[in-house]
């Protein structure tokens, strides 16, 4: 693997732009290891969840390929934050509530994420350059020399020892490094191949990369209220996908990461790096890792007001998000909503595998742990 020991100008801007998305995605969680015990009953929904009233419209026709139904109706939408304040009183998930009630139309979604075998075959037929494989223009990254602006993309590289995990607000800099040549072709550099590994979930796709997917399936990318309705699989204030226990009688339900983030990941749930897709059980949907793998692109803008907003008008019919972005910790820097979390989410650095917990991304940035899939309207 080839990578940049000490990034150029447009890598490092590439890095930091980066970073204003991911520093409320990356954050501290304990507890959330799997230990095989005896079954335990379900805990009681929060007080803030409502129960989920599946609609009562059915699809109608065959089921598109690979897609499943999602009844829509009506559901709370947001986190209770099991782990309270950890960071000294800071809220980690504080955009994502109040809880709020949403009602959405039924729709047809992904059973999986899209795979490198299925966008390979959208390469195939449109001849599509993603974000990644593009050199990077001067005027986006003013004062980098010419040599510098070489395309690539952002890749996961572990540091050789331990390092502090929340010293300063980049400090997550010290594990992502800029590396020419890498995109979803070679999602560890120019050296690295998708041989073989056709039902890996994509990833190294930008925004713009998804929705051009999306566009040539007939599809789109889902809202984040179509996609927090799936993940939650009908039942009401969940932490996950599939309950409340992370690891339910000893059986790894997502892949995530275990062990000593970002040196040592023990791999414990059957995978070091990306797993192929559909592995691990689907919800009660029928939809497949919602939680962990890669992070999914959504539609929305992304707020921190979001839900504030929504929970001032009652119940929010079919929501499409904000209409503009705004992160205040990156102001003037537009990014997408992103759901799901990843195989970096681990239980020392990220809980973003939550189901109700948001994420945000630059539109133009893409990462070996950043994929999607897509919804179709009934």
């Amino acid at each position: 693997m080839t990578c940049v020991s000490t990034p150029s100008a447009a890598a490092a801007a590439c890095l930091l732009r980066m970073a204003g998305g991911m520093s409320l995605m990356l954050a501290i969680t304990t507890g959330l290891s799997c230990q095989p015990s005896s079954a335990q009953p379900e805990a009681m929904p929060a007080p803030e969840f409502a129960a989920t009233r599946d609609g009562s419209r059915q699809a109608s026709g065959e089921p598109p390929a690979g897609m499943v139904w999602i009844p829509g109706g009506e559901f709370s939408m947001g986190c209770a934050d099991p782990r309270g304040k950890p960071f000294g009183g800071h809220d980690a998930m504080a955009d994502a509530r109040p809880i709020h009630r949403v009602r959405l139309d039924g729709y047809w979604i992904d059973a999986k994420p899209v795979t490198n075998g299925e966008f390979a075959r959208f390469v195939a037929a449109t001849d599509y350059e993603t974000v990644a494989e593009r050199i990077p223009k001067a005027e986006d990254f003013p004062g980098a020399p010419p040599e510098a602006l070489v395309a690539g993309s952002i890749v996961f590289t572990p540091p050789p020892v331990s390092v502090p995990l929340r010293d300063g607000p980049q400090a997550h800099l010290r594990w992502w490094a800029y590396v020419p040549g890498a995109c979803w072709k070679h999602p560890l550099g120019p050296d690295s191949s998708i041989k073989g590994r056709d039902q890996d979930p994509v990833v190294h796709v930008a925004f713009e990369d998804a929705a051009a997917y999306a566009r040539w399936a007939n599809k789109r990318l889902p809202t984040e209220a179509e996609w927090e309705c799936a993940a939650r699989g009908g039942l009401a204030g969940a932490r996950f996908p599939w309950g409340n226990e992370f690891c339910p009688d000893g059986t790894w339900m997502a892949n995530t990461w275990q062990g000593h983030f970002p040196i040592q990941n023990t791999a414990d749930d059957g995978f070091a790096g990306i797993a192929p897709v559909g592995r691990y059980p689907a919800n009660a949907y029928g939809v497949c890792d919602m939680s962990g793998n890669v992070w999914e692109w959504c539609s929305d803008w992304y707020r921190p007001d979001t839900y504030a907003t929504a929970s001032r008008r009652g119940v929010a019919e079919n929501p499409r998000g904000p209409a503009d972005s705004l992160d205040p910790q990156e102001p003037g820097t537009p990014k997408r909503v992103q759901r799901g979390g990843s195989y970096l989410c681990s239980e020392q650095y990220c809980a973003r595998y939550i189901v109700g917990s948001r994420g945000k991304g630059e539109v133009s940035s893409a990462t070996n742990h950043i994929g999607f899939r897509c919804v179709m309207d009934r």
